[in-house]
């Protein structure tokens, strides 16, 4: 299993906003083959979210990434440049071991 690991980086005036855009996304990447999970952490202290996708593999996720779907799911209301307190960075992992199992 892959995980993708967004963290983005919000200014204080701006999470409200972030976090409807969430709420409402259209949830293309649901039905995607591959794909397990998302979740959207709130930071307790900080600025930044984690948007975590988990995929079956990492081809699954490429697919997604170029595919017509991953352009519509991100083509939706936006957030200003200025919302943004940084740049985000994306890390990808590979689960090794998990309690779930």
């Amino acid at each position: 299993m892959i995980v993708v690991q967004n963290n983005i980086p919000i200014k204080e005036e701006y999470k409200e906003k972030f976090e409807k855009v969430f709420r409402e996304r259209a949830h293309m990447v649901d039905s995607f083959p591959g794909f397990v999970k998302n979740e959207v952490l709130r930071p307790v202290k900080g600025d930044s979210y984690v948007v975590m996708t988990y995929w079956e593999s990492m081809e699954q996720f490429q697919k997604w990434m170029e595919s017509d779907s991953f352009k519509k799911a991100h083509s939706g209301e936006t957030l200003p440049k200025e919302a943004f307190a940084g740049e985000n960075t994306i890390t990808i992992h590979e689960v090794f071991s998990s309690s779930s199992e």
